[in-house]
């Protein structure tokens, strides 16, 4: 593990330990709902550390969906080839 994972996965219990911390001394009440992301957030980046962060990178830049358009253009392709009829 990388420093940077480690330190994204530190990030993670911080959130995680704070939200639960918050949630437990608004003692049930309807707010502590607001504070529920943030302890999944917290979860998500304890459990997988910096992948999050790179595939929340991914997809603000429009990389989330390469594999999919290969794959549309490989299917594409498969089609015209069968399509074709050969003389």
């Amino acid at each position: 593990m990388t420093r940077r994972d480690i330190l994204w996965r530190g990030i993670g219990v911080v959130l995680a330990v704070g939200a639960c911390g918050l949630a437990a001394a608004m003692n049930g009440a309807a707010l502590a709902m607001l504070v529920f992301p943030i302890a999944l957030l917290g979860l998500t980046l304890m459990i997988n550390g910096k992948r999050v962060v790179v595939v929340l990178r991914a997809e603000r830049h429009g990389h989330a969906h390469t594999a999919e358009v290969i794959h549309a253009v490989r299917l594409r392709r498969s089609r015209r080839r069968v399509d074709l009829p050969y003389s």
